[in-house]
């Protein structure tokens, strides 16, 4: 009967690739980094971790900083909404909990942003309690490992994933199994083209002896996806520009944007000039009416925005009516927080 826990272990020594957030029991910096990896690869995160860090070197720095500052920060990594819980958290941790996180994984469960992998991951890696940390790679490897069908999506599913890997994990070193596992799902058992005929376990795996390994784990069901549609006005004044702060009931929430109409549809210019807004900026501004039109792309896990950049020349701006306008420039923009389709597009056109 093979150890699987001795033997993930073993392969972990052997296999785990040199990360900045590895060898620490310091529950912030565990925190940051998983924080960070929640959406993102890792070879992308690292250089995030290291900026973030450099920032903000402890609970104390990331609470004391303006949300701005934060975002400015977290600017291109996307679910911006993980930046503003960690901000909360922050000053729930420096203020309520004396700068300690807590030492277990219910309490942990009760910060902002820190669901049950968040939780278990910090427990396990900064306290060494035996709580597994079930992400994609570690259902993947389950799955196959021992023929879990369940859906990954469903809480049932969800919880037959957790009570087997609550079964396997080595109780002494359970910050080394946790991360054994996920290296393994991430370097080994990959989603395709897994690396089955030197698997430690292909003897006893049951997708690999029933040759099922395309069809586990169950294929997630696919989200169906809201379509947006984005009339973004670059304003350009003597080599400034114009752009506004985004509100807290959408995405991209505080985040700075070129002022913005939006509709469920897309629409032609001359519906653009009649709006609302555009009139309220206009009405008084002379500007100038060949302006150029470009399009880009955005797609989210829920939405797809359909983007148009519309780049408008005007003479005057005394006579703006938009107190929320906000004039910059380029040598300034690096002190705004926005999102990674703006910032693309005003890289093009610098």
């Amino acid at each position: 009967m093979i150890n699987i826990s001795k033997n993930l272990i073993n392969w972990y020594s052997q296999h785990k690739r040199d990360l900045p957030w590895r060898d620490t029991t310091d529950p912030y910096l565990i925190w940051v980094s998983e924080i960070i990896l929640q959406q993102t690869r890792v070879d992308q995160g690292i250089s995030y971790y290291h900026n973030f860090i450099k920032s903000f070197p402890d609970i104390y720095a990331l609470a004391s900083a303006n949300i701005d500052e934060v975002l400015i920060i977290w600017q291109g990594l996307g679910y911006y909404s993980r930046a503003r819980n960690m901000h909360v958290t922050a000053k729930t941790v420096a203020t309520k909990l004396k700068g300690k996180f807590p030492n277990n994984f219910i309490e942990l469960k009760n910060l902002k942003g820190v669901g049950d992998y968040t939780a278990a991951a910090i427990a396990s890696f900064a306290f060494k309690e035996p709580v597994p940390v079930v992400d994609g790679n570690v259902f993947r490897v389950l799955s196959r490992l021992y023929g879990i069908f369940d859906s990954t999506q469903t809480p049932s599913g969800k919880k037959t994933f957790y009570k087997k890997a609550l079964g396997i994990i080595d109780k002494k070193n359970p910050d080394i199994f946790n991360q054994g596992i996920m290296e393994f799902g991430a370097l080994q058992c990959t989603p395709s083209n897994p690396k089955c005929e030197m698997c430690i376990f292909n003897s006893m795996c049951f997708a690999f002896k029933k040759e099922l390994i395309p069809e586990l784990p169950a294929k997630k069901q696919k989200i169906k996806k809201r379509d947006r549609y984005f009339y973004y006005l670059h304003i350009i004044y003597n080599n400034t520009f114009f752009i506004e702060k985004r509100g807290d009931r959408d995405i991209w929430k505080f985040l700075y944007q070129l002022p913005l109409i939006e509709y469920d549809s897309e629409i032609t210019i001359e519906e653009i000039v009649n709006h609302k807004l555009w009139k309220e900026i206009f009405k008084k501004v002379n500007y100038n009416k060949n302006f150029s039109v470009s399009k880009k792309k955005h797609v989210l896990s829920h939405q797809n925005i359909h983007a148009n950049f519309l780049k408008i020349e005007v003479s005057n701006t005394n006579k703006f009516l938009n107190e929320k306008l906000i004039n910059i420039s380029f040598k300034t923009l690096d002190k705004y927080s926005i999102p990674r389709l703006i910032e693309r597009y005003l890289h093009d056109v610098k």
